[in-house]
C-alpha cells in the first residue's frame, strides 16, 4: 500500500490517518484536515437529529431534511479531503522540480488546483452553517454542547478553506506577478476568501449566542 493509499480516509483508520498527517511530506495536510473537520461537523449535526423530538410534523421534516444533507456532506467531506490530499502532492512534485519555465507553469497549475480544492470545500462548509444554526434553536437541549463543538468544526474547516485559498493563489505571485494580476486572473477564487470570511464570523455569531447554554459555567 503506497503512502497516497494510506493517507486516504477511505483505508485508514482514525489512528492511521492522524499519524499520516503528522510524517512531514505533505500529504496529507492542513486542506485534508480541514474535510475532516466539516465531516465531523456533518457527523454531531447528524446524532443531534438523531436525539432531538419533533414536536410537529414540519419540525419532523426539518428534522429529516438536515440528516439527510448531513449524511451527504459526510461523505463528500471526506471525498474531498482526499481530493486535497492529492492536489497537495501535485504541489510538492511541482515544486520538486527543476527551476525553469516547466516548473513554474506546473507550480502555477498546482496551486489553482489546491486552490480549486480548497474553495470547493469551504462552500460545502457555508451550506452547512444554516443546518447547525437551526439545530442551535430547535435541537434537542440536552446536546446544545455538542452543537457548539461541531460550530467549532465547522468553523475550523470554513478558516481552513479561506486560508488555504488564499495561501495557494500567492503561490501564483512568486515570478513576480502582483497579487492585483493574480486577482484580476482568478476574481472567483477571490471572492471566495471574502465569502468564507463572512461565514467564519457568522459562525462565531451563532456560537456566541449558544454559549451562555453550551458553557453555563464559564463565569462571565
Amino acid at each position: 500500500m503506497d503512502n497516497t493509499e494510506t493517507a486516504s480516509t477511505a483505508n485508514s483508520t482514525i489512528a492511521s490517518w492522524i499519524n499520516a498527517l503528522a510524517i512531514s511530506d505533505g500529504a496529507p495536510g492542513g486542506g485534508a484536515a480541514s474535510g475532516i473537520m466539516l465531516a465531523i461537523a456533518a457527523s454531531l449535526t447528524s446524532m443531534v437529529c438523531g436525539y432531538t423530538t419533533a414536536d410537529d410534523q414540519n419540525q419532523q421534516d426539518a428534522l429529516s431534511s438536515i440528516d439527510s444533507r448531513a449524511q451527504q456532506l459526510k461523505s463528500k467531506a471526506l471525498e474531498l479531503g482526499d481530493q486535497d490530499a492529492a492536489a497537495t502532492n501535485t504541489f510538492g512534485a511541482a515544486f520538486g522540480m527543476e527551476p525553469g519555465p516547466s516548473r513554474q507553469q506546473a507550480v502555477e497549475a498546482a496551486s489553482v488546483q489546491a486552490a480549486e480544492a480548497s474553495a470547493a470545500l469551504g462552500e460545502l462548509a457555508i451550506s452547512a452553517i444554516a443546518d447547525l444554526s437551526w439545530l442551535a434553536e430547535h435541537g434537542n437541549p440536552s446536546l446544545i454542547a455538542d452543537v457548539a463543538v461541531g460550530l467549532g468544526a465547522l468553523r475550523a474547516a470554513v478558516a481552513g478553506a479561506r486560508t488555504n485559498v488564499s495561501f495557494d493563489l500567492s503561490k501564483l505571485a512568486t515570478d513576480g506577478t502582483s497579487l492585483a494580476e493574480v486577482h484580476r486572473a482568478h476574481p472567483q477564487l477571490w471572492q471566495k476568501v471574502e465569502q468564507f470570511t463572512d461565514a467564519r464570523e457568522e459562525i462565531d455569531r451563532i456560537t456566541a449566542a449558544i454559549d451562555h447554554r453550551a458553557a453555563p459555567t464559564d463565569g462571565r
